[in-house]
């Protein structure tokens, strides 16, 4: 009893906490670049200078390289489908019915479903351009480029490939392509961007998704029904550019006038 008493009688000594680290210290060793540590937290102020001036530039390297590709229809899509994979072949009819209607094909510049769309616009000798990203496994723009950029924030990638274009067309995809989506809903939602035409191509792949937005957000009240009206599900590659073409002529007045012409004096 007595050596149970002066137990419990004992003080217990508090555990020691560490503080809570910043974002700066997450991960092991050093970040693998420069855009990882910029997105680590708050850096060195000449670093955060150093690279909000790379930013700057990386956009203007967007807009000169970009400004004279005429209308632009976007194809989203996975680089994971081969050649010999259906939506590989859709994609690439797709990227032939867009030249052949007077747009510029324009891509992520990869492979898979980027590489088919710009191919098909080859196949129909239209005008073909890729937006590439900068990866850690490094991306290489597809053969069927007539002209292409990498960029190496998403941020800005994306912001070109909505500025140029007039309408969209996404195939089956997946994490990037998701969010090349939601974010071109988001902005038309919000009347950041003009109400341009999102097609999603894969009815049956992209069912399970628009089941979801009716059955759960739309339930729930989080988005309304025009939302989803918005977003047309077409698997023909001849209706879809159809509907896409004279939704933005009419629309948007879009007409088959004179390109901008570069001036040599602006490094164009």
């Amino acid at each position: 009893m007595g050596q149970e008493a002066e137990s419990n009688n004992q003080s217990i000594e508090p555990v020691p906490v560490e503080p809570a680290k910043s974002r700066t210290d997450w991960g092991k060793g050093a970040p693998k670049s420069e855009v990882e540590r910029f997105l680590r937290g708050p850096q060195p102020r000449g670093f955060e200078l150093d690279r909000a001036t790379r930013i700057f530039w990386e956009l203007l390297k967007g807009f000169r390289a970009l400004h004279f590709v005429g209308p632009c229809v976007t194809v989203f899509g996975s680089a994971r489908f081969t050649e010999d994979q259906p939506y590989y072949q859709l994609a690439r009819k797709v990227g032939s019915c867009i030249a052949a209607a007077g747009f510029t094909v324009m891509t992520g510049g990869g492979p898979g479903i980027m590489e088919a769309a710009n191919r098909g616009a080859k196949d129909a000798d239209g005008y073909s351009v890729g937006c590439n990203i900068e990866l850690e496994h490094e991306q290489r723009p597809n053969p069927y480029l007539d002209r292409w950029i990498t960029f190496r924030h998403f941020s800005i990638r994306k912001m070109m490939l909505v500025k140029y274009s007039y309408a969209f067309i996404a195939l089956p995809g997946g994490f990037g392509t998701l969010d090349e989506i939601f974010e071109l809903a988001t902005l038309i939602q919000t009347h950041k961007a003009l109400d341009m035409p999102l097609v999603l191509m894969g009815k049956e792949y992209w069912q399970p998704l628009l089941d979801f937005l009716r059955d759960r957000l739309l339930a729930a009240k989080t988005i309304d029904s025009v939302d989803i009206d918005r977003i047309l599900v077409i698997d023909c590659p001849n209706e879809a550019v159809d509907t896409i073409t004279k939704i933005v002529m009419s629309r948007f007045g879009l007409t088959y006038g004179p390109r901008f012409k570069p001036r040599w004096w602006l490094g164009e």
